[in-house]
């Protein structure tokens, strides 16, 4: 049957891929930054973990990142050398007000956070630029952080980064977002109490980038021999640089230098990120973001030193204090050697919880699946939404983000529709603004697998199916491969042996804010008391 099955597709003219290996031999792992000699290569993270912020406590530095409207949110990463992370957590289990953010706000909650240790505990900031500013705190990074406390309430806060001075006094610097508050490229410091829960007064404005430094954003706030120092990015998020200020006083006048810019490398717009030490305070290190559209924004390391009292940030060939990024470099002097490591992507599901790096695009709602350890496999559930034209407007989104330039991702599934209904469907997805899915559907005719794409998916434009096959079956693999510049294509299998092409090359696009994502929706097209569902049995995602 297989054969002949086979045969009817060679004659019209279907490309048929063979790929007789296993894909269990393959090597799970995604992008390494870690070269084993002593070297690390640029980007350390090759994984959309836009604005990142960083703080070194005693050998532990913890990163955490803009996760927008993405939950769970604000991403805590680990690592002991600066080169090696692991995403161990997550601060932000639901975003609030729930209300809102129970449905999809692209683009919209977490912007541009900050973590800092304070008196035995870790502390994170962050702008949401409809409501405020909010914070979570923690004793224990990996363990559970307390539930968001709004520090400032505004429209158009964003941005903002908390410091404790030697004195007692405690500061929140920040930005505007244009969107919002009618005016941008200008920075501000407010008074903090004490404990870090609220503001004080009005915040002052201290300074003005509209002339030299347009789109000034994302401050960080730090001191140094005496002087208050300001980072923060300029010029756009994909054409800027990284500007630093500096005062005696924190309430200014700051002078200003341009530290990071991308001279003659392939680095545009490095920039907004963190400056950190090593343990031994002999080395100071900067870490930053690169906008690679559909990949999202993906972090560089940069050594750093201290000039006169300015940091010059990546290597600097000519000497005039504004540095470039560094390409290869040799890695933190941390005292010791630590394991090579890649973020996780593949999932065997054989836990309570899919692993850490899923997120879904609304606060999840507990009907929408059921980790089944006992069965190694996700079970996703229909779940009914009010549009159904296309998935930009899909709350149950199971996605994670592209883990390198080109990569493999393939998954068994079995799909049970509810028999009383007729549209139900699972789709496997590269999600951005221009999105395109491996879908299958329960039809008048059986299960149906389609290709389909929908461009502009953020407009209202409607999904269009590239093509289709009846399937006799409802187990089947399901391949994604994505090359170099977010080329896409699809593939399925009967038996994970022979591959069989589907649809045509999709260019993967950048969602609102974030990087193209790849993952699970299953739906219902109608309301009903119950409905059907998919079981993913594993993922398998490797670097090609």
């Amino acid at each position: 049957m297989l054969c002949a099955f086979v045969g009817y597709l060679l004659i019209m003219k279907k490309t048929i891929f063979f790929f007789l290996f296993s894909i269990f031999s393959l090597s799970l792992f995604a992008w390494t930054s870690d070269l084993g000699n002593g070297t690390y290569r640029n980007p350390i993270l090759y994984a959309d973990y836009s604005d990142p912020d960083v703080c070194r406590v005693g050998n532990d530095y913890y990163m955490t990142a803009s996760s927008f409207n993405c939950i769970p949110g604000l991403p805590i990463l680990h690592s002991n050398d600066l080169v090696n992370w692991e995403l161990v957590n997550y601060a932000l289990p639901l975003q609030e007000p729930t209300a809102v953010y129970d449905k999809p706000q692209h683009g919209n909650g977490v912007w541009a956070p900050a973590i800092r240790y304070h008196k035995g505990e870790y502390y994170i900031y962050w702008g949401d630029p409809d409501f405020g500013f909010f914070m979570v705190k923690t004793k224990n990074p990996r363990g559970e952080w307390s539930k968001p406390v709004l520090v400032k309430k505004g429209i158009g806060l964003i941005d903002c980064c908390p410091f404790w001075d030697e004195d007692g006094n405690a500061y929140l610097s920040h930005g505007f977002a244009g969107s919002r508050a009618g005016n941008k490229s200008i920075l501000a410091i407010s008074w903090l109490s004490a404990d870090g829960t609220r503001t004080i007064g009005e915040s002052k404005i201290i300074y003005d980038g509209h002339e030299k430094n347009p789109t000034v954003e994302g401050t960080k706030l730090y001191k140094r021999n005496g002087y208050y120092y300001i980072f923060a990015p300029a010029g756009g998020v994909s054409t800027g640089w990284q500007l630093v200020l500096r005062s005696k006083n924190i309430w200014g006048p700051y002078e200003e230098k341009i530290v990071l810019a991308q001279g003659s490398t392939p680095v545009n717009g490095p920039h907004q990120g963190a400056w950190v030490d090593a343990p031994n305070k002999a080395e100071d290190w900067f870490i930053h973001f690169q906008d690679l559209e559909e990949y999202g924004r993906i972090e560089h390391l940069q050594p750093m030193v201290w000039k006169n009292d300015w940091p010059v940030i990546g290597e600097d060939p000519d000497g005039d204090g504004c540095g470039q990024p560094v390409l290869v470099y040799k890695k933190p002097n941390v005292g010791k050697t630590y394991p090579i490591k890649a973020l996780e992507t593949s999932d065997d599901f054989n836990s309570l919880d899919p692993d850490l790096q899923w997120q879904w695009h609304a606060n999840p709602q507990i009907v929408w699946s059921f980790c089944d350890a006992a069965n190694s496999r996700l079970r996703l559930y229909s779940v009914f939404t009010d549009s159904v034209k296309n998935l930009w407007n899909v709350p149950n989104l199971l996605l994670q983000k592209f883990p390198a330039p080109k990569f493999t991702a393939i998954t068994k599934i079995s799909f049970n529709p509810d028999k009383r209904y007729k549209g139900e469907r699972f789709s496997f997805v590269v999600m951005g603004e221009d999105y395109a899915t491996l879908s299958i559907e329960n039809t008048a005719e059986g299960l149906v697998l389609k290709q389909i794409k929908c461009l502009k998916a953020h407009k209202g434009s409607p999904e269009e199916v590239n093509e289709s096959v009846n399937l006799s079956n409802n187990e089947i693999y399901l391949r994604i491969q994505v090359n170099e510049g977010g080329k896409c294509m699809f593939y399925y299998s009967l038996d994970n042996q022979i591959y069989i092409s589907i649809g045509g090359e999709f260019k993967a696009k950048a969602g609102r804010w974030i990087g193209a994502k790849i993952g699970f929706v299953c739906q219902r097209p109608k309301k009903s008391n119950d409905g059907g569902y998919a079981d993913v049995d594993w993922i398998k995602i490797v670097e090609d």
